[in-house]
């Protein structure tokens, strides 16, 4: 590697663009071939100044006229490259981070795109950029100094322009996602001085071609009236880019649900969630990638301001919908189904269920559809009076088994949800998990000794199955079950075992007393023995 790297810099230090150009292209691809590059091993040690100096030509070529095949080839090596973060010297001064977002087209507010822009070129710097923030701490602090931002803000917005290929807005997208997720003044300045949610959010509708039957009702162009879960998947393209936003989107909202948002954030948030609903009912191109596509859908969802979730209710009822109370809970329903099934899966509970879980939870504490929906689907009325609340496959055994969960946050998320579809009554929620499962939240709220029904709940129907109030007397309210009566031990004593038996339990509570005096009375001498000596 080492004659290779000298013979490509001899070629380089003679100016030549013609040797370079051959010099280049063998490297890279030699190179390109490995699937990862390093200078961590020995002979990587060695060469680093090499590798350096390299970067030093390179740069040095890129800030003169080149033809292009010369300008692609100098920044595949960049790229290349800054795949090592030992490599990255050369390229984390404001000057070279300039020279590549020139390239890149984001340097500055850029103007608009000539008729063909090279745009082998365009991604090969957008890599190299991408590769040198992932790496180095100083390349993302002069990446912020230089506003990248913008400029890549800039061609966000040409969202709608077929002048660009799929793989510049990916790299966009990827560079914007970095950017916000590593630096929270970019994340700050995306979100509110570029109007990050309008700009993404019609990233987004371009992205899964969407058009607007009503104001917050969605469909896919050219395939009006015929529900999205009924569409052809997702292609690859779609997913992987619509992933991206939905990340850079999570981003930027994340402290949404913290802050009070005006009226026009709300309609921006409304507008977002019409579309997050599209997605929450699409499919990608396989079952995993479906998964995957999911979660960050759902996951943005939780960032969204409450008020603003009755938008999963909006579409009106079609054939085929899931009507409830006269609304359609389609989306619903698939937040339901998510659920269980990441319940089910078991794997990184704490990261993998709760996004669903809380979602699902807050929604159901401000839309009394939503709630009555899912009470009807995880606590119907209760006829199993025989077996204990955590045992068996419905899904409300499942979360009441996640009541007792090691994790105290799967724990405690589990019991919340449970408690907000009994509208927060303490009696019910004991009757469907049992008190003995119940008492960590009651604990927490001080209501083991009982309290009165939340006020902020609609008055339902009497509920109770006509088997629960035959077995009520019976129930165990501890275990939440009918158990079965014991046998009375002192039955068939004369009165003198009883009253042996009697005098027996006496010795022992008093045997246990004297324990406990014992074991205590050592901290008190041992408190007194740690007073300060009077002197006379």
């Amino acid at each position: 590697m080492q004659m290779d790297l000298k013979a490509v810099i001899e070629q380089m230090e003679t100016g030549d663009q013609d040797q370079a150009l051959a010099a280049l292209q063998v490297y890279n691809t030699e190179m390109n071939q490995c699937f990862t590059f390093s200078s961590d091993d020995e002979e990587g040690r060695e060469v680093k100044p090499t590798f350096t100096r390299l970067g030093e030509l390179l740069l040095g070529f890129l800030n003169r006229e080149l033809q292009p095949s010369c300008q692609l080839a100098c920044l595949e090596t960049v790229r290349i490259l800054s795949r090592d973060k030992h490599c990255l010297a050369p390229f984390i001064s404001c000057s070279a981070m300039s020279t590549l977002a020139r390239y890149a087209g984001i340097a500055g507010e850029p103007s608009p795109p000539s008729e063909n822009p090279d745009q082998e070129v365009i991604v090969e710097a957008l890599k190299s950029i991408c590769n040198i923030l992932l790496h180095n701490e100083m390349g993302q602090v002069v990446a912020a100094e230089l506003q990248l931002i913008r400029g890549v803000a800039e061609r966000l917005k040409q969202c709608r322009d077929p002048t660009w290929n799929d793989e510049v807005r990916f790299f966009d997208l990827r560079l914007t996602f970095l950017l916000t997720a590593l630096r929270v003044d970019v994340r700050a300045q995306l979100a509110r001085e570029l109007h990050g949610t309008s700009l993404l959010g019609n990233q987004l509708d371009a992205t899964l071609g969407l058009c607007w039957p009503d104001t917050l009702e969605t469909a896919r162009e050219g395939s009006e009236g015929v529900p999205p879960e009924q569409l052809p998947p997702l292609s690859r393209q779609q997913t992987e880019l619509a992933m991206e936003i939905l990340k850079i989107l999570f981003n930027i909202t994340f402290d949404t649900t913290r802050r009070k948002v005006d009226e026009e954030e709300a309609a921006e948030f409304k507008h977002l969630g019409a579309i997050l609903r599209h997605c929450l009912m699409s499919r990608a191109d396989g079952e995993e990638r479906t998964e995957e596509f999911l979660s960050h859908t759902v996951n943005l969802l939780g960032n969204l301001p409450l008020p603003c979730l009755e938008v999963l209710l909006a579409p009106k009822v079609q054939q085929g919908s899931i009507e409830y109370m006269g609304v359609n809970m389609d989306a619903v329903n698939m937040l339901l189904e998510f659920m269980e099934r990441r319940l089910d899966r078991g794997h990184k509970l704490k990261e993998t269920l709760l996004p669903s879980l809380n979602l699902l939870t807050e929604s159901s504490r401000i839309h009394r559809e939503t709630r009555k929906f899912l009470r009807s689907k995880v606590l119907p009325p209760l006829r199993d009076v025989k077996n204990r609340p955590e045992v068996g496959n419905a899904l409300r055994n499942k979360l009441v088994r996640l009541m007792t969960h090691i994790d105290t946050d799967v724990k405690d998320c589990a019991a919340e949800f449970l408690f907000v579809l009994c509208k927060e009554s303490v009696s019910r929620f004991i009757k469907y998990t049992g008190y003995g499962n119940a008492a960590g939240l009651l604990a927490a709220r001080g209501l083991l000794r009982g309290g009165r029904d939340s006020g902020i709940y609609s008055e339902d129907e009497d509920s109770e199955t006509e088997e629960y109030r035959e077995a009520r007397a019976h129930i165990n309210p501890i275990t939440g079950v009918v158990e079965e009566d014991q046998p009375n031990p002192m039955e068939g004593m004369t009165e003198e075992q009883k009253e042996y038996e009697a005098m027996k339990l006496v010795q022992m509570f008093d045997k246990l007393s004297r324990s406990i005096t014992t074991q205590f009375s050592p901290i008190k001498t041992s408190s007194v023995q740690l007073k300060p000596v009077q002197s006379n």
